[in-house]
């Protein structure tokens, strides 16, 4: 699936402030960059710096007064859709180092609050069942409302009062996987389907050596999703980390499909 992505943010602050910027679509094996552009407004040098698990790049930027940002891309995704109901989970022993931090309790995803959370009806379940199973708990007990959380707001807390946004869904799926014994991470994300139109927050889960897509808020597919970057939850996937107090003017993302050529 081909994908045009158009991102506009502008900022201003009182006093200069630095900031980690992460809004580049990924180039892997699945996703591949067809052409992009990236303005920076003032000019200033781009200092780069690979993200986590050396999926896509961050960029480090300095804002005296005001700043703006462009960036315009197309991706060709490649990635298929899969059935995970008959993938299995791993024993404990057989998880690889690289993957163990993400069975961890993180920033957001408190798992000791989460003990003895998965329902009832769907506690008897492991591996790919399981996942889909508390997809689909959470579609009809939880409610997307845009507003609804802060910043500041936990796995936890929206298990709570079971309503949040796209980054909330994502931390209670990551926090239940978890505790299960899943491995699970979050990923930050341009999709096409996303109401409002905004940066999108996915989970992937490790299951029979691999990482897996899902979207617990049910508006995107693996197969139309271009990943910007992963990490164990929100903290270390932000679009932009400031170090220094920024006032939002404009923040707009726009992802639409688009036709492949034929040759």
């Amino acid at each position: 699936m081909l994908l045009s992505i158009k991102v506009d943010l502008e900022y201003s602050c009182e006093q200069p402030s630095s900031f980690l910027l992460q809004i580049e679509a990924a180039s892997n094996e699945q996703q591949a960059i067809i052409d992009s552009s990236f303005e920076i407004i003032p000019d200033q040098e781009i200092l780069p710096s690979h993200a986590d698990e050396r999926i896509g790049e961050r960029v480090w930027l300095r804002a005296d007064k005001r700043f703006q940002c462009k960036y315009e891309v197309k991706v060709d995704v490649s990635r298929v859709a899969f059935d995970l109901e008959p993938m299995k989970q791993h024993p404990f022993a057989e998880i690889r180092g690289d993957v163990t931090k993400y069975l961890m309790p993180s920033r957001y995803c408190h798992l000791e609050k989460f003990e003895n959370s998965i329902p009832k009806h769907i506690s008897h379940l492991s591996g790919g069942r399981l996942v889909i199973a508390l997809c689909r708990w959470m579609e009809e007990e939880f409610i997307y409302v845009t507003g609804a959380s802060t910043v500041l707001t936990t796995a936890h807390d929206t298990l709570n009062v079971k309503k949040g946004v796209c980054r909330d869904y994502a931390q209670v799926l990551i926090a239940m996987l978890r505790v299960s014994g899943l491995p699970a991470r979050m990923v930050s994300a341009y999709a096409p389907n996303v109401e409002p139109q905004d940066f999108h927050a996915l989970v992937e889960v490790y299951l029979d050596g691999n990482w897996h897509l899902v979207d617990p808020t049910g508006m995107s597919t693996p197969e139309e999703v271009a990943i910007i970057g992963v990490g164990r939850d929100a903290a270390d996937i932000s679009f932009l980390t400031a170090y220094g107090f920024l006032t939002m003017i404009n923040q707009s993302v726009c992802v639409n499909k688009m036709e492949k050529a034929k040759i």
